[in-house]
């Protein structure tokens, strides 16, 4: 077979993707012979392309994925998309206004058919691109939150729940977006601090003048009164009096109560019910009038009795403007406050009065609130479990409610006189007219659907059941055999409105968890620290970074710095790490693949001892992948398998076990050493696999013959073995004595290809006579005796003296100061074991293996320094 010099990442990723999917390796069906595995996908938005965020979310995914897969477990990742209302209505009215098309003329039915229409066309863009990614989900379990049975389960929840009572109808103060014209969730409104102005208003009165501050001046022709604190006596004459509202002339009262600070500006409040949630509160407790002068685009309308049909913002500033001229305006101070903004559209959210439904939380939360808390349900990191518990410990009713076309359909049919049925369909809803109200002569026609859409949580919440049908059909071999699943990869930010939603959901319809674990991703940050985002334009377009560096290079990369919860702060440095982590594999292929074979040459003794170490590192390293998985340290699986194949399968054992070369031809190897390697090449593809798939596979289909539809996805995951330390040990002395030569050859000028004799002093001369061959080959030794007296250019390794003879190239002047220098470098570094191991915390919390590894380091440090103090005396 004919190798090109490089790796050619796009060739190799479409040509294999295509052949899993052609063979269906990802596709999953329940097995009872097997154990299952499964995750479903956060549904990310029909309205999205990949981001960053999404980048790492899904790789972190496939790595468990296809590790589940090669263990033998029946791996099941469930894709599929989220009809995201408010973002794709907002898409969708976007596209219909560059058409000059207005949605109010357009009728319901009209409106949902180009939601459709734009979904069938844009939806589906962010899966194709998850494919270029390398996801391995089972493509043909793809579901949407907008499909029948999908829509059925939420309207069956709906209706559920309302029957349970835990579904109400009322007017409460919520979150109002003015550009999408619907209420949004507290967990949708991002905090935004902004500069401001703080206006000082004159109320004037007969019996005295109050003064009030407020950044929201355009408000105050909705007052009801002017609070104080019932105990400052600045204002003890005035309670129960009347002040005007400047501008209007309408008189309000100045009314007392302790939740105003006297402290705080004037000690004077204006109470403003209709526009802020702790005036609203303090309005229903001193039964004060509701006055919203708002519409739903934000403008003032006729109650405001001034500017009417003005923007807010336009009002504030005119309203500042008139407060001057009629004397009222006091001062105008420059304020810095926190302003609600909608997540979705970015406008500054209004509180407001509204007639919505609400689910209560108090009772379907608590199980998901102890399931957590007492570690039923994971959470990883675990330091999350104090915002889940502070979120979950003072829950609110959820609003279920949205003022949209596009999304689940509220299933409330109202009679002409206001009566409210909740129920399936239309036709259910007539039944239960009928039955319950003996309205017989009643027709559907008689009865009007709520207009309003339901939160599109609302539907996410039940995703890991409605994926498998669990709704339509309670009792299927899917749902049966699937859920509750493994584990969920996700964003902190939904920790509250989307994993704890899915949990109380589970408990609430299945008695059980959805999954296992959650694993919380950081966010993905650029060098500077701020987040990723197209508003910023500080955001790389995955998809470009997969044709410049390869998937395998984008995964690797995102993945080498990304520990659970923490955020990650991308450098595209990192992708080209992962591409040249890619070259290198490719790189040791070529050279092995290149390598002659004779079969008639004997094991060579170098090649024995490379293959006994290598044993014991491949082992050893396996069971600490191993351990870091079952850790969820991604990150740190990584970088022991990174480690293992750049560090120690390259630069070591390969160049332990390659042939000479030599007059510019490579010798021949003998078969055994030959094999030994294919082995280990083929064990160490299939370690790397979940991480780089696509190279992974591209050399272990060409590391030998294979069957027809044979892949490396199912092939079995690296299980490891025993570990012999004291070969490890053995050869960690080797390294770092070739990496001394080395450098000391750097150092002196000294071509590598110039032989050097070495002199040991040792107390175990029978290891260094075994490893002889294996030192002279990698640090080219033309000799190695076994002295009383390191001569030369000397070091010790672990109590162990090393001298090199370099002939006339020795200053002993040099030698001395350097010696003097690794002595100083080695009572430091006792210095620093030793105050570790002085920590009683530490030694009483940490893992026995890991303090008894500091000891060691110790033991070694103590050998070194003796060795050198002699040294040192007998050069003085």
């Amino acid at each position: 077979m004919e190798l090109s010099k490089t790796y050619s990442p796009k060739e190799t990723e479409d040509k294999w993707y295509s052949y899993w999917m052609e063979n269906g390796f990802f596709k999953s069906s329940p097995n009872p012979d097997k154990e299952p595995y499964t995750i479903v996908i956060p549904p990310p938005n029909v309205t999205g392309v990949l981001h960053m965020g999404h980048m790492l979310n899904n790789t972190i995914q496939d790595v468990l994925i296809r590790k589940a897969r090669m263990e033998g477990k029946e791996a099941c990742w469930v894709p599929g998309t989220d009809h995201a209302s408010i973002a794709t209505e907002a898409k969708v009215v976007a596209m219909l206004k560059e058409k000059g098309i207005n949605k109010a003329d357009l009728s319901r039915e009209e409106f949902l058919e180009y939601c459709w229409e734009w979904t069938e066309k844009y939806g589906g863009i962010i899966l194709k691109q998850l494919r270029k990614l390398g996801a391995s989900c089972d493509w043909d379990r793809t579901r949407f939150t907008m499909e029948e049975n999908l829509y059925d389960a939420v309207i069956e929840t709906f209706v559920d729940l309302y029957n349970k009572e835990d579904i109400y109808r009322g007017y409460r103060m919520v979150n109002w977006d003015p550009q999408a014209k619907t209420t949004v969730s507290d967990e949708e409104v991002i905090t935004v601090e902004r500069p401001q102005k703080l206006i000082y208003i004159k109320y004037e009165g007969a019996d005295g003048d109050v003064i009030i501050a407020t950044t929201r001046p355009e408000t105050i022709m909705a007052d009801a009164a002017i609070c104080v604190n019932p105990n400052d006596e600045r204002y003890q004459n005035l309670i129960g009096k009347k002040v005007k509202i400047p501008l209007i002339n309408r008189e309000i009262s100045v009314i007392a109560d302790e939740y105003v600070e006297m402290e705080f500006g004037t000690g004077c409040l204006k109470v403003t019910p209709a526009h802020d949630q702790n005036d609203f509160e303090l309005g229903k407790k001193h039964d004060l009038e509701v006055i919203d002068l708002l519409t739903d685009d934000a403008k003032l309308n006729e109650k405001a009795q001034i500017l009417v049909g003005e923007d807010r913002f336009v009002a504030r500033k005119k309203i500042i403007k008139m407060l001057e001229e009629s004397g009222n305006l006091v001062k105008v101070e420059d304020y810095t406050s926190n302003v609600g903004t909608s997540e979705r559209t970015g406008a500054v959210i209004e509180p407001k009065i509204s007639l919505q439904w609400f689910l209560k939380m108090d009772r379907l939360s608590k199980p998901a609130w102890e399931n957590v808390m007492n570690d039923t349900v994971q959470l990883i990191p675990p330091k999350f479990k104090n915002t889940y518990n502070h979120w979950m410990e003072n829950v609110r009713d959820w609003c279920i409610s949205r003022q949209l076309w596009w999304g689940h359909r509220i299933p409330a049919y109202y009679l002409e006189d206001g009566t409210c049925i909740v129920a399936k369909s239309k036709r259910e809803a007539l039944k239960i007219a009928r039955d319950k109200y003996q309205l017989f002569a009643l027709s559907e026609k008689d009865l009007t659907q709520d207009e309003d859409v339901l939160d599109t949580w609302f539907s996410s919440w039940l995703w890991p059941m409605s994926v498998f049908d669990g709704f339509k059909n309670p009792d299927n071999e899917d749902i049966n055999y699937y859920y509750p699943t493994n584990d969920l990869v996700t964003a902190p930010e939904i920790l509250f409105f989307w994993v704890a939603r899915m949990i109380i959901a589970g408990y609430e319809y299945k008695g059980t968890f959805p999954f296992r674990n959650v694993y919380l991703t950081g966010i993905v940050r650029d060098k500077q620290g701020r987040k990723m985002s197209k508003s910023l334009g500080n955001s790389p377009d995955p998809i470009e970074l997969i044709e410049k560096y390869g998937a395998d290079g984008v995964r690797t990369g995102m993945l080498f710095s990304s520990p659970a919860g923490n955020d990650l702060p991308f450098d595209e440095k990192l992708c080209e790490q992962g591409r040249n982590f890619s070259n290198k594999i490719w790189n040791a292929f070529r050279l092995v693949k290149g390598w002659n074979v004779d079969d008639s040459l004997p094991v060579n003794p170098v090649a024995k001892e490379a293959f006994n170490w290598f044993r014991s590192k491949l082992n050893s390293t396996i069971t600490e992948v191993q351990d870091h998985y079952s850790k969820y340290r991604m990150s740190d699986a990584l970088l022991s398998t990174y480690n293992l194949i750049w560090n120690d399968f390259c630069s070591q054992y390969l160049e332990m076990v390659k042939p000479a070369f030599i007059n510019g031809e490579g010798q021949p190897m003998d078969s055994y050493s030959y094999q030994e390697t294919i082995a280990f090449f083929d064990e160490l593809m299939r370690l790397v696999h979940p991480w780089t798939p696509f190279i992974s596979e591209e050399i272990w289909q060409n590391l030998a013959e294979r069957e027809e539809k044979s892949t490396i996805c199912i092939e079995e995951f690296p299980v490891g073995g025993k570990v012999n330390d004291k070969v490890l040990a053995e050869f960690e002395t080797i390294f770092e004595l070739v990496s001394w030569v080395r450098n000391t050859r750097q150092l002196k000028q000294i071509s590598p290809k110039e032989e050097l004799p070495l002199g040991i002093k040792t107390a175990d001369k029978a290891t260094y006579e075994r490893l002889a061959s294996v030192i002279s080959k990698l640090a080219n030794i033309s000799e190695i005796s076994f002295v009383d007296e390191a001569e030369g250019t000397t070091t010790v390794i672990k109590g162990d003296e090393f001298g090199l003879d370099l002939g006339g190239n020795v200053d002993l002047e040099e030698e001395r100061a350097n010696m003097q220098k690794e002595l100083e470098y080695a009572l430091g570094f006792k210095n620093s074991v030793e105050k570790k191991l002085s920590n009683e915390r530490f030694v009483q919390n940490a893992k026995p293996e890991i303090v008894q590894r500091e000891r060691d380091k110790l033991a070694d440090a103590e050998s070194k320094i003796k060795a050198l103090e002699e040294a040192l005396a007998k050069m003085a």
